[in-house]
């Protein structure tokens, strides 16, 4: 479902407000933020998905990051996740089950979280995920809604995982870029979290199925500015650019394009690269909003990140690639 789609799913819907609610659907945030005490928020999200990888361990690793990665991308530190499964008992041994769990349960230890339960379905097609709450400070909030004109834009992981993935499945993927695709959606955006803050970031988002431009125009949107993004300096992963060469492109990429198309003044950018800015990710990077004299330090601290734009005052488009 792409970002045009929810928009008029949710529409008809009606919106209650509640003074403890300090971030909700409006802002198309990562994750929901509900005030329990002066100094206490929790984080609430969901995610889960069918498997983009062969090995069970390894995608239950994925899943799970990219679950909590919701929790960083708020500023917040994940504490409690439950399993969620959809499972084909007739098609696959429950060993398979046992290794993605095993995957997803050490992933989320490694955040200093801990699994407290789950529910499971049978189903025709294998899914996991998790629903994860978090805690952060209220005062101290990574959100949608808080990009100021003048800060830099910093990515702190490359794109371009979903058309490797198309390619995996496609058996057109060289070993050593399909290696690199898993370790880097395996990593957690914890450091990356933490050092925003630290730098008085106050704006940020992860770069999820909405891909990297569907995800900075809910930062433009609900900011109120215009994103300008350098094309060049955007790292990509290993293989992608070959991997797109060869027709490996997934639907969510053309979905994403599309909603795009009346956003973005693309100026003189390549076929290749308004591809890759659509590509849906799975536990892609941190998108944050830095303060323009903070970004060396951020840099310095949190390995694999780029500047790759600015945030401008609002022009009459939301997004500008040059």
């Amino acid at each position: 479902m792409g970002p045009g789609d929810l928009s008029a799913v949710l529409a008809p819907l009606a919106s209650k407000s509640d003074e403890r609610l300090l971030v909700g659907r409006e802002t198309f945030d990562d994750a929901g933020v509900y005030l329990v005490a002066d100094d206490i928020a929790l984080v609430q999200t969901v995610d889960f998905f069918a498997p983009i990888v062969d090995d069970p361990y390894d995608f239950g690793q994925i899943a799970a990051a990219n679950a909590l990665s919701d929790v960083y991308a708020m500023g917040g530190q994940p504490l409690t996740a439950l399993n969620i499964v959809a499972f084909p008992t007739g098609e696959l041994p429950l060993s398979v089950l046992t290794e993605i769990l095993r995957g997803g349960q050490e992933k989320v230890h490694e955040a200093g979280a801990l699994i407290v339960g789950g529910h499971t379905v049978l189903d025709s097609e294998l899914k996991y995920g998790l629903a994860v709450t978090g805690r952060a400070h209220p005062g101290f909030l990574l959100t949608n809604a808080s990009a100021k004109a003048g800060d830099r834009l910093v990515l702190t992981k490359p794109i371009g995982n979903g058309i490797l993935a198309t390619a995996l499945k496609r058996g057109i993927l060289p070993a050593s870029a399909g290696t690199a695709m898993i370790e880097m959606m395996k990593k957690l955006n914890g450091v990356a979290s933490r050092t925003a803050l630290a730098c008085g970031a106050k704006c940020a988002t992860d770069i999820t199925g909405y891909g990297l431009l569907g995800h900075a125009s809910h930062i433009a949107r609900a900011s109120n500015v215009t994103v300008s993004i350098t094309a060049a300096s955007v790292p990509i992963l290993e293989g992608a650019r070959e991997a797109l060469r060869q027709g490996a492109v997934a639907d969510g990429l053309k979905r994403n394009a599309e909603y795009l198309k009346d956003l973005v003044d693309w100026r003189a950018t390549s076929e290749e690269d308004r591809a890759l800015m659509c590509d849906p990710q799975t536990s892609g990077g941190l998108l944050v909003a830095v303060p323009a004299g903070r970004v060396a330090s951020y840099l310095s601290k949190v390995e694999g990140a780029a500047e790759i734009g600015e945030v401008l005052e609002r022009e009459t488009i939301a997004i500008v690639v040059n």
